[in-house]
């Protein structure tokens, strides 16, 4: 008799595209695990979020018919769902209203600890979150600047070293970041330098931004190793931080005891920044396979299969580009701050004063590269989220709390 496990696939999505990437990858997905020694029971939770992009409850239940008929659980997590559960973690658990609204809801983080929650609930072995933007494909560049497309077992890979670690992350190739192409002559390097320094994290460098664009008009391309599944390596074997990213992040539900929980400050982006500050005692391997970022949507015949030669440059002048790359900039200047006060508080007022200088003197001409400008409102969210900084960081280090109580009341410990 065959091994079974219980896989879980977390999605956490405000966009309707979720259902093309499920109807587009599910038969792959199931391909990986046809010559395995295990039978494979997979669990697609989607936590929907109706007011990011003011869809309908109908946008989400797109489908098809055999989704459901490849035996593949789909668990809908819907509003009453999650006041449902908050209603019993506070009859059953003894938690209080503020703790279960700080812990479960939608969000960045809040969506990825209910999923989470559920995960547990279900009793998955593992949990894979997959972002709705992404597929499971890298893309590799030839000598001649054409592309060899290459499908990934993006599940598979994780399973494969899964059970010697809490944690495994996969890469990313594609537009892994929502910055349109941006020439340094426009403006001048050091303007943009200054702005991308201010507006810099744990992912985002102004060294990685350059050398990509540069190099490859802002794409990142597949590594020929990694996409055929050589070179896994653990993070952290020196000290450093174990940064890992919120999608194709797989969770050993077995080790939940060494598994932190998600946080972001109001409206912020950085869930998977304050999670990978919390790993510190977990074991993470960086797992070889790739999840092709679409970060501005305009690739989605890939799945289809639709395979360019070639990957564009995203232009500033484009639809829609400059407030993606306004709603992104304020998703990372609201967590910033408080990112660099858990990791320097000794010199967290001058490391502020210094960023709010460079975007002082470089919004202008980032303003200058679209139609309007907006993207002035980045010093008052800035000042703000400066102001809050130590309430956030008590709702951070709540959250986990939270998460630790709802552990053990599991029998956890």
């Amino acid at each position: 008799m065959k091994k079974e496990i219980n896989m879980g696939i977390g999605f956490v999505t405000g966009r309707s595209n979720v259902c093309n990437v499920i109807n587009s990858y599910y038969e792959q997905v199931l391909n990986q695990f046809k010559d395995e020694e295990y039978e494979i029971k997979l669990h697609f939770f989607i936590l929907y979020d109706l007011s990011y992009q003011y869809t309908t409850r109908e946008d989400f239940y797109n489908l098809l018919p055999e989704v459901y008929k490849e035996n593949i659980f789909i668990k809908y997590i819907t509003p009453e769902n999650i006041q449902e559960q908050k209603k019993m973690l506070m009859t059953r658990d003894g938690l209080t209203q503020e703790e279960v609204d700080l812990f479960l809801g939608h969000g960045h983080a809040r969506g990825r600890n209910t999923v989470l929650y559920y995960a547990l609930k279900y009793n998955m072995d593992y949990l894979l979150f997959w972002d709705d933007d992404e597929y499971p494909i890298a893309n590799l560049k030839n000598e001649n600047g054409t592309i060899t497309w290459k499908k990934q077992n993006n599940i598979q890979v994780h399973l494969k070293y899964i059970d010697d670690a809490d944690i495994t992350i996969g890469y990313h190739c594609g537009y892994i970041s929502p910055i349109p192409y941006i020439d340094c002559t426009t403006i001048g390097e050091e303007n943009f330098k200054n702005y991308i320094e201010a507006i810099s994290n744990d992912i985002i460098s102004w060294d990685s931004i350059k050398e990509k664009f540069q190099k490859n008009n802002g794409i990142t391309y597949a590594d020929s190793l990694i996409a055929n599944g050589e070179q896994p390596y653990e993070l952290g074997v020196n000290g450093e931080k174990k940064w890992v990213s919120g999608s194709t992040l797989c969770i050993n539900m077995k080790n939940i005891k060494n598994i932190p929980a998600f946080y972001n400050p109001p409206e912020a982006r950085g869930e998977d920044t304050f999670f990978s500050i919390g790993l510190d005692e977990s074991k993470v391997i960086k797992v070889p396979v790739y999840h092709f970022h679409d970060g501005f949507l305009k690739y989605t015949s890939l799945m289809e299969e639709s395979y360019p030669q070639r990957l564009r440059k995203i232009k500033t002048t484009e639809t829609q580009i400059e407030d993606r790359f306004l709603n992104a900039s304020k998703g990372w200047i609201k967590y910033k701050p408080l990112l660099m006060y858990i990791l320097d508080k000794n010199n967290y007022k001058s490391n502020v004063k210094d960023m709010y200088k460079k975007l002082k003197t470089s919004i202008p001409l980032i303003n200058s590269l679209f139609e309007t400008s907006k993207f002035d409102i980045l010093l008052k969210e800035l000042e703000e989220y400066d102001k809050n900084v130590e309430k956030h960081y008590k709702e951070y280090l709540q959250t986990n709390e939270i998460w630790k109580k709802i552990k053990e009341k599991n029998g956890i410990k």
